[in-house]
């Protein structure tokens, strides 16, 4: 059977994310905080859309591009919130989630050889996208007292002359970490003057505690040489649903649409029509669940101070990265040993990639009530750990 498999597939890790989550499903009284997946309902009023579309039969076919009104509204968000302007007709592109984006933009700008920059810890995807377009990843491990921020230095020492793409997944899955626009204006000087391509994965741009999210493609000279890809999944409470986009120049966005069009056809046509609504009359929706991940994020960092467990604080997306390296144990034996012992899923931080050992992954996209008892049994872990090496 080997010799039927392709053995750039083979060669491929399964998600490190799932492997917990699969166990706490089984497991009675436990607390998975290892999925990045809203504890919302999708609001009443998106919801109440797509039921109508099926309702009015709107069942069929849309183009491969998606539905018109759908770009038109992308368009019009885009411009509202990032000051940057797409034509609707030949520069957006719906998909089915922002992972579908990711994988055909890579594959519509990737030839055989070339590189893509990926900084990790990131969101698991990149590197498999890549190596399936054909393209070599290049890592660069970013650093825990840089706040995972990307530095100008990190990113030149990892250009060569078969750079092709910078992956910039910001704000960051799985360390919360931001980029604010004096981090951009230094990484697109580099990308302008080293003529590079960037794939900026905003999924998470609504979901900012400090400042107002800033996409690279908003500074002058990015817009053109960026693929900005988005969706509806974390803002919204849509995972389920299955809808992103992709913003980028009408030459790259024709590529991407043959590769959708042969592959997919189209997005889901009620997903489609329930995005419109989203996007029309969402956006207070998108504040009362941004303030709810606020108030669990501040009780999280507050929780670690309390049991001097250390981590630097997050400003974007819903994950904090506490560091574990005090316990002498790797992310993967702490995870495991935690889940069995006290039965709370977290993600060991090397399923981001190598540079997250020493570090977990925790979700608070869940309840406050679920997030004070997974805390109190870290808290309880912790100790026990502690009083071992005493």
């Amino acid at each position: 059977m080997r010799n039927f498999l392709s053995e750039k597939v083979v060669g491929l890790k399964p998600s490190g994310i799932r492997k917990f989550f699969d166990i706490v499903s089984e497991m009675k009284d436990a607390i998975s905080l290892g999925v990045g997946e809203p504890d919302f309902d999708t609001p009443w009023h998106i919801r109440d859309e797509g039921i109508y579309a099926f309702e009015r039969g709107k069942t069929f076919y849309t183009s491969n591009a998606g539905l018109k009104d759908l770009r038109a509204e992308i368009s019009n968000y885009i411009k509202r919130t990032q000051g940057i302007s797409y034509n609707s007709d030949n520069e957006i592109l719906v998909t089915v989630g922002g992972s579908e984006a990711i994988d055909i933009g890579l594959r519509a700008v990737i030839n055989d050889g070339d590189e893509v920059i990926i900084p990790q810890p990131s969101y698991v995807s990149y590197e498999p996208c890549a190596i399936l377009a054909g393209a070599k990843p290049v890592i660069i491990n970013l650093k825990a007292e840089n706040e995972f921020r990307l530095t100008p230095e990190e990113l030149l020492n990892a250009i060569t002359e078969k750079t092709k793409v910078l992956v910039l997944p910001y704000p960051n899955n799985p360390t919360g970490a931001i980029m604010e626009r004096s981090d951009l204006e230094k990484i697109a000087k580099i990308a302008i003057e080293k003529d590079i391509l960037v794939m900026s994965d905003e999924i998470y741009a609504a979901l900012t505690y400090k400042q107002k999210h800033v996409s690279i493609a908003s500074i002058e000279g990015m817009k053109e040489r960026t693929i900005l890809i988005n969706g509806f999944s974390k803002a919204y409470a849509m995972t389920g649903w299955r809808l992103g986009y992709a913003c980028a120049p009408a030459q790259i966005i024709k590529q991407m649409t043959k590769i959708h069009q042969f592959a997919i056809m189209c997005a889901p046509t009620t997903s489609q029509y329930a995005a419109v609504e989203a996007l029309k009359n969402g956006d207070e929706d998108v504040e009362k669940m941004r303030q709810a991940y606020n108030q669990r994020r501040r009780f999280l960092m507050n929780a670690f101070k309390n049991m001097n467990l250390e981590c630097f604080e997050p400003f974007g997306a819903f994950y904090v990265f506490p560091c574990i390296k005090e316990f002498g144990m790797t992310s993967e034996e702490f995870a495991t040993k935690f889940l069995m012992e006290e039965k709370v899923a977290v993600v060991p931080g090397t399923a981001f990639g190598d540079c997250g050992e020493g570090f977990l992954r925790i979700s608070y996209a869940y309840s406050l009530e679920n997030l004070k008892i997974a805390i109190s049994r870290l808290e309880r872990f912790v100790s026990k750990l502690r009083n071992s090496k005493s």
